[in-house]
């Protein structure tokens, strides 16, 4: 007995210690950090942006009447869970449709968690306004380029301040922030060239010498960051918070589409989707798409719109009858809705 006794509380220990160490994130008392070296990516929430969150439109527009829409134009996301134990990530592998990527690709090694945040949040930013002014151009409404900064030590500092509105550059309209840069690098470095701009109501013009880019010589600088704008009045805001990353771009810049303009662009439908979004309304790939499609079948959607690049992973997995129709910009996703909701043939993901 005291032999078989001993066996038995032998073989324990192992097995004890090996539980321990799936089942705890650190050893008490110490440093040591008992957690897997992967995150584990799934459906997250998903948001419509016609709708409200916390009591505000998510979409809020002031300075422009209004047209009503109903049903849903959804945004969807991906969670993303870290800090797992080994039995959390086997559990999250095993019982979920979650998928596990090494922690490098959500948190880069050469950025604290802190920093993957701060940019993500950026680059929400960065969507948020694009996808206003993707909208603002396929209404043919009138935009802003104005000055957000000025770089120390340009050829521009000293003649153009932050919030400075672009009328014109050599007498040439000013039309985007496109225009401009690709205006600039049709010159040579050392050209001067008459800068007319819009300073607190007032219309000014300034002589600027332009310098050379650092990364080529051969390339003129001027040395100012963009923002477009809306003009006419009109203010975009999106209400959404802890949300990060650029891809609700295409569904925020169909919100106010729809907002401004007669008609329901979903047909009264609940349609979902994601993509980024340029100023020009091209509409580019994203990650986790698996999952936002299925963040979106759970939610009940009955289309999904999906960047044409993403299609052969959109349709990868199980998505039931839900319709995903593959867009290469805000002007397809438009005609594509147009299409199904009338009851025409629409471009799948295949």
């Amino acid at each position: 007995m005291n032999r078989r006794l001993r066996t038995l509380i032998l073989g324990f220990i192992p097995v004890g210690l090996l539980g321990l160490l799936v089942t705890v994130d650190h050893i008490p008392g110490t440093s040591i950090n008992l957690t897997v070296p992967y995150a584990a990516e799934g459906p997250g929430p998903t948001f419509n942006t016609l709708g409200e969150v916390d009591g505000q439109d998510v979409v809020e527009i002031e300075g422009a009447e209004l047209d009503p829409t109903s049903g849903n134009l959804n945004m969807t996301t991906v969670s993303v869970r870290t800090g797992m134990t080994l039995a959390q990530a086997l559990g999250r592998w095993l019982l979920t449709n979650d998928t596990l990527v090494p922690i490098e690709e959500i948190f880069p090694q050469d950025m604290t968690e802190e920093e993957v945040q701060e940019a993500n949040q950026q680059a929400f930013s960065t969507s948020e306004a694009a996808a206003t002014i993707a909208a603002m151009n396929y209404l043919n409404l009138p935009v802003n380029i104005n000055v957000a900064e000025v770089l120390e030590d340009s050829p521009a500092q000293g003649v153009l301040q932050p919030g400075d509105t672009l009328l014109r550059v050599n007498g040439e309209p000013v039309t985007g922030a496109a225009q401009v840069r690709d205006t600039i690098r049709a010159l040579a470095p050392g050209t001067e060239i008459t800068i007319t701009y819009q300073r607190d109501g007032q219309e000014s013009e300034g002589k600027v010498v332009l310098g050379a880019s650092p990364d080529d010589a051969d390339r003129a600088l001027l040395g100012v960051l963009m923002e477009a704008a809306p003009a006419s009045g009109i203010d975009v805001t999106f209400h959404l918070e802890d949300i990060g990353g650029p891809s609700a771009g295409m569904m925020f810049s169909l919100a106010v589409i729809d907002k401004l303009s007669p008609g329901e662009l979903n047909g009264g439908k609940f349609v979902a989707g994601t993509g980024t979004v340029d100023d020009s309304g091209e509409v580019g790939p994203i990650g986790g798409i698996v999952h936002k499609v299925d963040a979106a079948r759970q939610a009940g959607a009955e289309v999904f719109l999906a960047p044409r690049a993403n299609c052969a992973e959109a349709v990868s997995r199980e998505h039931g009858d839900m319709t995903i129709i593959a867009v290469d910009s805000i002007e397809d996703a438009i005609a594509e809705l147009e299409a199904y909701n009338s009851g025409q043939a629409v471009e799948t993901c295949s």
